[in-house]
């Protein structure tokens, strides 16, 4: 996949989400191609030669180290809304979408019978806490949808520190960029909705 092009959005359904697997290499590599090379694809947006060389620059030290310049306003929010943002749209879409799977009965839950029979053992089970202090204790199997929860609420935790960073980069970069991300990316789900009516 090449610098910031967005992971292409999996076919969501309840077995996608409970392949954990499947479901966590979807956001790495989601992350990988826009927020872990958050410098290369701003970087990307400069047009060295637009400038043209000036023979005196090499005379006097330079200000700001060249990975380091402004970049055009129109160049970054041309990649933001057609780059960055969708990727994280889809990233959010995904774990709302799975966020819900993990809150609906799962009928097809395959453990759901063996926790059954486990926490009839343990209930018919006789123990005697003086002889083994530690036989009464109990741990039940967690359901696959509480596994999944679990997951889904440290993927997005996950997600409000990568978007921090990558923002914090982005408006260091930028000209004209202000604001959190949140902010920023309400504004561009507003505007995107508008056009689609």
């Amino acid at each position: 996949m090449a610098e910031s092009e967005a992971a292409p959005s999996p076919r969501l359904k309840p077995s996608f989400c409970f392949n954990q697997t499947a479901l966590r290499d979807f956001l790495r590599i989601s992350r990988h191609g826009i927020d872990d090379t958050i410098s290369q694809n701003l970087n990307a947006l400069l047009a060295p030669g637009v400038q043209g060389f000036d023979p005196s620059s090499t005379a006097k030290p330079q200000p700001r180290p060249a990975g380091r310049r402004r970049i055009d306003q129109a160049a970054c929010e041309s990649w933001r809304d057609q780059v960055l943002f969708p990727s994280w749209q889809t990233r959010s879409d995904v774990l709302n979408y799975c966020a819900g799977v993990a809150t609906s009965p799962d009928p097809d839950d395959p453990e759901h019978v063996l926790r059954e029979v486990e926490d009839v053992r343990a209930r018919e089970r006789v123990v005697d806490e003086r002889l083994d202090p530690y036989s009464g204790r109990y741990f039940p199997r967690e359901a696959r949808t509480e596994a999944l929860a679990g997951l889904v609420r440290n993927e997005r935790m996950v997600e409000g520190i990568i978007r921090a960073r990558t923002w914090g980069l982005v408006s260091e970069r930028c000209e004209g960029v202000e604001g959190d991300w949140e902010k920023a990316l309400d504004q561009w789900r507003k505007e995107r909705a508008g056009c689609s009516r």
